[in-house]
């Protein structure tokens, strides 16, 4: 009886463990190499020994790669606020969201690091991420009215929100083992709530 060996080209193979990561590491290594503009998804895609194909299973584009979390942030800060207590004030619902996020940067300490080099080094990058931003203070503020907060302190409320953490989330970018996220966030909404006490 004959005995039939398969064999598999890894190449092509259906099945491609951690694609996502490997991509997004080959990624931020050849932006930071040759710059965003310069790199292509096919160098990306051979960078990290996978196909174009699959890079398209994982990213739409090569820009839409460093901002595929989105979604998972807006869904987080949404659930976050709608289970808070009906008794809490909508910067403290706000605060509660933002610091339920601290576990997906921190898992992800040293690719954020890499992420906003890029972005710091690219004009389009940084319109972007400010439009993500805009986004995630959209969402807040939904799930603020949702709770029964009237615009415009629902508005007002998420996007101040928005404001403490980008200023935390830069310094914790800058030097991430001497910070603590969460502490940090909470050390820019105290700031702001002195600045609008105006003491």
């Amino acid at each position: 009886m004959s005995t039939t060996v398969i064999t598999y080209n890894r190449g092509m193979s259906r099945w491609e463990p951690n694609a996502r990561s490997r991509l997004e590491q080959a990624a931020l290594d050849l932006y930071r190499e040759r710059g965003f503009d310069q790199t292509t998804v096919a160098e990306i895609a051979q960078r990290a020994g996978l196909t174009e194909r699959t890079f398209f299973r994982y990213f739409v584009d090569k820009r839409e790669m460093l901002f595929w979390g989105q979604e998972i942030l807006r869904e987080l800060y949404m659930r976050t606020i709608a289970a808070m207590p009906g008794s809490a004030a909508p910067i403290d619902m706000v605060a509660a969201a933002l610091e339920a996020s601290v576990p997906v940067f921190n898992d992800r300490r040293e690719i954020v690091r890499q992420r906003q080099a890029v972005i710091a080094a690219n004009p389009g990058l940084q319109e972007r991420e400010l439009l993500k931003r805009a986004a995630l203070a959209s969402a807040m503020s939904d799930a603020l009215r949702q709770r029964g907060v009237p615009d415009p302190i629902a508005s007002l409320t998420a996007n101040v929100g928005v404001l403490a953490f980008t200023t935390a989330f830069v310094r914790w970018v800058n030097a991430p083992d001497e910070y603590d996220l969460s502490q940090l966030i909470r050390e820019a909404l105290d700031q702001l709530k002195v600045i609008t006490a105006g003491t």
